[in-house]
């Protein structure tokens, strides 16, 4: 065989002369799954062989490598025009007529009429631990007829010389004329369902399960992030469920008679699991031989047709987390920067649940340290804040509460003083808001009104540094004057009348604080007046109530004179849904800037909007109406007959409150007022850095740290040469996912951690730092009453379509942004919390039980699962 004419152009699929060299990666991949019996779909490789004599006949070997001679890898010109060049070559030259009907033969040995088959690219590097070539190069499906195979194949061959896999190759010091393409063309499973399963927990590392995603029809909506798979964990020693988690799948990729498309998934299937736990079972076993197989942990993707399942790709798991990570292990990784430090989750970071993303952690954090900083030597505490007390553990935000004995001597001296100048701070409290509010707001409209694609990488990069500082110096004002004037008022009046005033037949103090108008309720309205505009128009209701909610982002992002949506009322609704989003879409999900808000994308309202549709949802306005006039009523008794001092201190107490109440929403609604803009500034960077191949996509950006595009900015205004972030971003991705399967305890270390300037603050927490064995978790009681459903674990606004009306939902916090949620909740409960955050607000003004705090709910509760929540006595119980 050392003759390259004696090699063969063409093997059958478990040939044993399948190698690497010969088939390229997936092929022997394949190749030595059906050697070993593995229900692999039938098929055959076209060897590298076949390719090298397709450039050879054709003259093509010089013209490619002097098309890529001249090719820079920062300098994405060169590697566009390379690529053109060659394509142009490949597509103007005929397939030589030993390969053609070598193909065409194979082809023939699969059967008559001409089956649909998959025809894959097969790189030489593909899928090996050390390189990252895979889905560099093309895949075509549904192919039928020897014609189109022959074309898809000529096509796969021209893909090797895409600008991305030739900038790839430079950067690594890949010669060209060593490079070469196999290509496998199987039989295409007329799937019925797909997905991935991997033999080892990618989240934990766990080796001991099997996670295995699942969706309806073929496999690309998973592979191509289309829909979010149902995820199913599976005990690999008996095949038994651990967990599951079923989600809405709106979409699936099916068969046309030229290809595949996107196509909606039928609605009694969308909310219905993809796998029983019989299936999953026996995948997971199949998934066991397959690591048997290689010996190793492995990534595998599986079809199955009419209960037969196939496996169409396996390779090794990369990055997989050393064992020892799974959730009985967690507090066992919880490493602190100093051994002998205190850490706290509270106040700022309750608006950041999630690991926060390294630019975010590096640009974003910082700003709010030096914000913090200059408010305290405003103070005094200038000699006190001698380091950055935000800091992260395991990539979760904590406060650094570490000191010395002689620090905590000064720090309580220090705090002392300061609160001589507490009153004075809630007095001013309102001002300095609005200051502090008009400051960011023209930062940001100086922003807003920049042409954002002719702007410098560096002043791009300096004006998101100043949007950033701006935000945090919001942020606290608001939390040094408004917050605390809101939650001391309302506790204090809350005391005050229930211990000294409140009579037999008086109402609870918390009918006092309900139905005023703050932004979340003004949201809430008026998403439910665009529902009813939308009722009055023929078709558009029942066109909106079934459409998908990737079809409503996608629609909502066309321009309405080319939409694709066919109805005469839908660029009328666009518009009116666009002023909503001006209005009431800048309300932050959390904190951290690469999290989308609602401005970004609307597909997290659907799931409201449909329920206001159902004509079955309460008028917001009318629900306002009745606490208003409740709260009126009470007023006007507190007023009547009562006298003494604890009557004149319970009705100042409750001016301020009632004052403060709806600021607190109102002024926690604009924390992120500068986020849209800084998510465009920031993606305008990670598109340049698209266009250079450092990234693989603008949202990208936000898994650099600032220090990686301080060293770029400069680059891309200078035209020199940027680095390969691709495979770091990759990495802090799934770094990222195994932390956010962790549940932060809520002070660190987890004994004595509560503990500050002598003081145990365990009881202010917003979390639990701990929960009784058993099928009760306790938490905070803020909104009175009881309910029993469907929990429905929702992580941040990907998710908020899987809600359902009557489910509970249970999350780590919620915001203003989460608002659209409680129209559709028979209850909530978080993981933080307490009686005067968000949730608990929104909660008693939609007047449904609620429970707080509870420290580990979305870790310990699973969707679907049925549980009761108790809103008084501040607990939820799982059934059975």
């Amino acid at each position: 065989m050392n003759n390259e004419q004696d090699r063969p152009l063409v093997l059958p699929l478990a040939d044993s002369a399948a190698t690497l060299e010969q088939v390229g990666g997936k092929g022997a991949s394949l190749a030595r799954m059906a050697a070993a019996g593995l229900p692999v779909p039938p098929g055959f490789h076209i060897t590298t062989a076949a390719y090298r004599r397709f450039v050879a006949e054709n003259g093509l070997q010089d013209a490619i490598l002097a098309a890529v001679q001249g090719v820079a890898p920062d300098q994405p010109a060169t590697l566009d025009e390379a690529a053109a060049q060659i394509s142009r070559l490949f597509a103007a030259n005929p397939m030589p007529a030993g390969i053609a009907e070598a193909v065409r033969r194979a082809y023939a040995g699969l059967g008559a009429d001409d089956p649909p088959v998959a025809v894959r690219s097969s790189a030489t590097a593909e899928d090996l631990p050390e390189m990252s070539f895979a889905g560099q190069q093309e895949t075509y499906l549904n192919m039928r007829g020897a014609t189109a195979v022959l074309d898809a194949v000529q096509r796969c061959w021209a893909s090797l010389w895409t600008a991305r896999a030739i900038g790839y190759r430079a950067r690594h010091g890949i010669a060209p004329q060593d490079v070469s393409l196999a290509v496998v063309v199987q039989e295409l499973v007329p799937a019925d369902a797909a997905g991935v399963l991997f033999t080892a927990n990618p989240v934990t590392g766990a080796r001991d399960q099997v996670m295995i995603n699942a969706a309806w029809g073929l496999g690309e909506a998973i592979v191509g992030g289309q829909v979010t798979p149902d995820t199913v964990l599976v005990n690999k020693a008996d095949g038994s469920v651990v967990e599951q988690q079923i989600n809405e799948k709106d979409v699936m990729t099916v068969r046309t008679p030229t290809g595949t498309q996107e196509a909606p998934v039928p609605a009694d299937q969308r909310n219905q699991p993809v796998l029983s736990a019989a299936q999953a079972g026996d995948l997971a076993r199949l998934g066991a031989r397959i690591e048997d197989l290689y010996g190793r942990p492995m990534d595998i993707e599986w079809a199955r047709n009419d209960g037969q399942v196939f496996v169409v790709q396996a390779r090794p798991i990369t990055a997989l987390p050393e064992p020892g990570t799974a959730p009985g292990d967690r507090t066992t990784e919880w490493q602190l920067p100093n051994p002998k430090g205190r850490y706290m989750r509270s106040s700022l970071l309750e608006l950041l649940p999630d690991p926060l993303t390294p630019l975010f952690g590096t640009m974003g954090l910082a700003a709010y340290n030096r914000a913090m900083n200059s408010f305290g030597k405003k103070l005094g505490l200038g000699a006190l804040l001698t380091y950055d007390m935000l800091t992260t553990v395991n990539g979760y935000g904590y406060y650094d509460l570490t000191m010395t004995p002689a620090q905590a001597a000064k720090t309580t001296l220090g705090m002392m003083r300061f609160m001589g100048g507490v009153p004075r701070l809630l007095r001013t409290a309102e001002t300095r808001w609005q200051a502090a509010h008009t400051r960011y707001a023209e930062v940001v409209s100086r922003w807003e009104a920049t042409d954002l694609a002719s702007t410098p990488a560096t002043t791009l990069l300096q004006g998101a540094q100043v949007i950033t500082a701006r935000a945090a110096q919001y942020y606290m004002t608001i939390q040094s004057g408004i917050l605390p004037n809101a939650y001391m008022t309302e506790t204090l009046f809350s005391s005050v009348y229930d211990q000294f005033f409140k009579r037999d037949g008086d109402p609870a103090a918390l009918t006092f604080m309900l139905g005023f108008d703050s932004a979340p309720i003004r949201a809430e309205k008026s998403l439910y007046d665009l529902a009813q505009w939308v009722r009055a128009q023929p078709g558009l209701a029942a066109t909106l109530s079934g459409m998908p909610s990737e079809q409503f982002a996608a629609a909502y992002q066309e321009d309405s004179a080319g939409t694709s949506v066919a109805n005469e009322a839908w660029p009328e609704f666009r518009r009116r849904l666009a002023d909503h989003l001006a209005r009431f879409g800048r309300a932050i999900y959390d904190l951290d800037f690469a999290k989308p808000l609602l401005v970004d994308d609307p597909a997290p309202v659907l799931e409201t909007l449909k329920f206001f549709l159902s004509g079955q949802a309460p008028d917001p306005h009318k629900r306002q109406a009745t606490a208003q006039a409740a709260r009126e009523a009470a007023m006007r008794g507190i007023h009547r007959g009562r006298g003494g001092l604890s009557a004149n201190l319970a009705r100042r107490l409750l001016r301020t409150a009632q004052r403060f109440a709806p600021l607190r929403e109102n002024a926690l609604a604009d924390a992120g007022l500068g986020w849209p803009v800084l998510r465009r500034m920031l993606r305008e960077l990670g598109g340049r850095l698209v266009a250079r191949h450092s990234l693989a996509a603008p949202d990208d950006v936000f898994w650099l740290t600032l220090a990686d595009i301080q060293a770029a900015a400069p680059a891309l205004d200078a035209g020199q040469p940027t680095a390969d972030y691709q495979p770091v971003v990759a990495e802090r991705r799934a770094t990222w996912a195994r932390r956010r399967a962790f549940t932060p305890p809520p002070v660190l270390p987890l004994k004595g951690g509560a503990r500050f300037l002598g003081v145990d603050f365990t009881s202010m927490l917003p979390a639990r730092s701990n929960q009784p064995a058993g099928s009760t978790l306790k938490g905070i009681a803020v909104s009175p009453g009881q309910v029993s459903g469907p929990a429905r674990v929702i992580h941040g606004p990907e998710e908020f379509t899987q809600m359902r009306q009557g489910d509970i939902l249970v999350a780590r916090i919620t915001t203003p942004a989460w608002t659209p949620l409680f129209a559709l909740a028979g209850g909530v409960v978080t993981d933080i919390g307490g009686p005067l955050s968000h949730g608990s607000i929104v909660a008693r003004e939609y007047h449904i039980p609620a429970v707080l705090g509870t420290g580990t709910a979305t870790e310990r509760l699973h969707s679907g699962e049925p549980i009761t929540v108790d809103g008084d006595a501040g607990t939820v119980t799982l059934a059975g």
